[in-house]
């Protein structure tokens, strides 16, 4: 048996968090305990209409290549919000079922469904979860691959009434035979006609005459509702939820999640108090993962891997292996990628506390206060998701400016991306903190990620009026209610990071660390050096070691550290280590502090922050931009921006601190 789901619904509807349940994490997206059942997470969306790339992305998707059946993810605590995109997904004329999330939150404001009532109404499976409390998970599961054997699709497509229903019925009947060679479903592509959807419209190859005909049929539907084509089916649409809701739904008065979030966002999203309060909860997510617990963790991680490692050289050296082996797995391997590893709880404990605001409802709180701020700079509001996707990794930030709708939009928060500070980056600064920084890492954290984020706006304002002149594009975003974070979804979300981070130390890492072995073992004659000076490496460094003198760090090995992290930010960390041939976290931290001040770190962590973060960056943003030379164009475009800032401040600081 081999079936294909799709999970789809608005944003903050749990889609995540259901996919984590179904798959266990899977990237594979294999549904745990159902050979051959998989499932694909869509985007969270509001509509199928094509206001944006995301909407036109998923509903071709849909179309084109259909899964076995839907599963419609609606929020119970906001039905009314839900149903508009269950209606639109009805009209595609596919096996869809309704897993009908955050049942808790209703039962807990005292909120009753008559679920066979809504299920008859609409001739869709209703299926009732929790997927915060894994509840129901069974019985959806079940509905879902029953529904997709018996191919069940809606019985019911058809919402409409009065002039709405005249004038879809009419175009329905002008366009069968258009739909039908489009391979488009009829009253889908019926209702979009209506609305004015261009994209269809085109697809569907109308000839003049029949479209003359529909533009008449519109028109008259807007003199008589007094109102353009998209309100009128919009209000047909809520005029259908409405009623169906008054009949299928009990609701007294306003809800406990509901008042609760409106006295916490008082506070949280206040117009004066917004900003530092997000300061203040990011500078102890960054004390207690830098400073507290984190570190501890960290510190005993690389104990044991120090550990590891004396024992494995001692069984080396009796085994007699040839030196350069030796050598190879003890300072190539062990140094590089043990070094890296030993950053692993930093990296676990930062993304729990993110997922647990993320799982809380105030990330998407961020968001709208950020928003008020940066559509001065002439960024959508749309772009704040991927800027903050950002923090996590450059590359999925990349790939998400795909939502945008407008061209213009989509490149300038390109170039802003690689400015966040991405996950990848966190070893560099744990390193560097510990080394030179122990009485104020959380200090160093904040000013770090302000500094990215001043530079994004210094940016974005000289582009704004050079390069990417223009209006950002209206952005529209529904607050869910606070919540208290599952903890399976927050060690799953925490999970699927550390994951990654595990893959690329045992494999880009690894591959790196072998490179950067060679390269300072052997000199331009291939012949093993005594003294790392003379190796192809250093030479290499200390042809690029000028170029940063003015940052205050001229040492060749500072310099070809940065030159390896093109390839992925964690290389400069295992870099470092086998160059100075580390043991462990205390050798790195002496060789540290004999080469850097404070200041010339803090300019290595602002260069580090602010140059092109990875190969696998340059490869997303070739990918979006459709050209290698804009690639290249903006890869070299952060580099000079990194190594302006950083030698400003430098140089600045420099006068202040003798």
């Amino acid at each position: 048996m081999k079936l294909r789901m799709a999970l789809v619904g608005n944003p903050a509807s749990g889609l995540t968090t259901l996919y984590n349940l179904l798959t266990g994490g899977a990237a594979d997206g294999q549904v745990r305990r159902h050979k051959g059942v998989s499932v694909t997470e869509f985007p969270g969306l509001y509509s199928l209409s094509s206001y944006s790339k995301e909407d036109i992305s998923t509903r071709d998707k849909l179309i084109k290549d259909p899964p076995d059946v839907i599963i419609n993810v609606a929020d119970a605590s906001s039905i009314e919000r839900s149903l508009y995109l269950t209606l639109q997904l009805m009209e595609l004329n596919q096996p869809m079922i309704i897993a009908l999330n955050m049942m808790d939150e209703m039962r807990a404001n005292q909120v009753f469904i008559d679920f066979q009532k809504l299920s008859e109404i609409l001739s869709v499976p209703i299926i009732p979860i929790s997927a915060s409390r894994n509840e129901g998970i069974h019985d959806l599961i079940h509905a879902a691959i029953q529904t997709a054997q018996s191919g069940q699709k809606p019985e019911k497509i058809d919402f409409c009434s009065g002039d709405v229903h005249t004038a879809i019925h009419s175009i329905a009947h002008l366009i069968n035979h258009e739909a039908k060679a489009a391979g488009l479903p009829l009253r889908y592509s019926a209702t979009r006609v209506a609305e004015g959807d261009e994209l269809v419209i085109e697809e569907l190859k109308i000839p003049a005459p029949e479209l003359d005909i529909i533009n008449h049929i519109v028109e008259d539907m807007e003199t008589h509702m007094q109102t353009d084509r998209e309100a009128a089916i919009a209000d047909m649409r809520y005029a259908f939820i409405e009623e169906l809701c008054a009949k299928t739904v009990v609701r007294e008065g306003i809800t406990k999640e509901q008042l609760r979030s409106i006295r916490i966002d008082r506070i949280l999203t206040h117009r004066v108090f917004a900003i530092p309060i997000f300061l203040i909860v990011m500078f102890l997510v960054f004390w207690l993962t830098f400073g507290l617990a984190g570190r501890w963790l960290s510190d005993l991680l690389s104990f044991g891997i120090d550990r590891f490692t004396n024992w494995a050289d001692n069984l080396l050296g009796q085994a007699n292996l040839a030196p350069a082996l030796h050598s190879l797995i003890i300072d190539g391997v062990f140094a590089g990628v043990g070094s890296v590893l030993s950053f692993l709880p930093i990296i676990a404990v930062l993304f729990f506390f993110l997922s647990i605001l993320e799982d809380s409802g105030y990330m998407p709180r961020v968001a709208f206060v950020m928003d008020r701020l940066l559509r001065p700079l002439g960024l959508s509001g749309r772009s704040i998701v991927p800027l903050l996707i950002g923090f996590g990794c450059s590359v999925p930030a990349i790939m998400a400016t795909r939502t945008l709708p407008s061209k213009r939009d989509r490149y300038l928060t390109t170039l802003l991306i690689p400015f966040m500070s991405c996950s990848a980056k966190l070893p560099i600064y744990a390193m560097f903190t510990a080394a030179l920084f122990q009485k104020n890492e959380a200090s160093i954290m904040i000013a770090i990620y302000l500094t990215g984020v001043l530079v994004s706006i210094t940016i974005a304002l000289l582009l704004r009026h050079t390069l990417f002149n223009g209006k950002p594009v209206p952005f529209v975003m529904v607050l869910p209610n606070y919540r208290m974070p599952a903890a399976r979804s927050v060690c799953l979300r925490m999970w699927e990071n550390v994951k990654g981070f595990i893959k690329k130390a045992f494999t880009i890492i690894f591959i790196a660390t072998i490179v950067i072995w060679l390269l300072q073992s052997f000199d331009f004659g291939f012949h093993m050096v005594q003294d790392r000076e003379q190796s192809i490496l250093a030479a290499l460094g200390k042809l690029a070691a000028p170029i940063f003198a003015p940052l205050g760090f001229g040492d060749w090995r500072a310099a070809t550290a940065l030159i390896t992290g093109l390839t992925a930010k964690e290389a400069v960390v295992s870099t470092l280590a086998v160059l100075t041939g580390a043991a462990d976290q205390v050798a790195l931290s002496t060789f540290l502090q004999s080469v850097f001040t404070p200041l010339s770190a803090f300019a290595f962590l602002v260069f580090c922050l602010l140059y092109m973060p990875c190969v696998a960056t340059l490869a997303a943003v070739r990918r979006e931009m459709g050209s290698l030379w804009a690639a290249l164009g903006v890869a070299l475009f952060q580099i000079a921006v990194a190594w302006i800032v950083a030698t400003a401040v430098f140089q600045l600081g420099s006068l202040f601190i003798s």
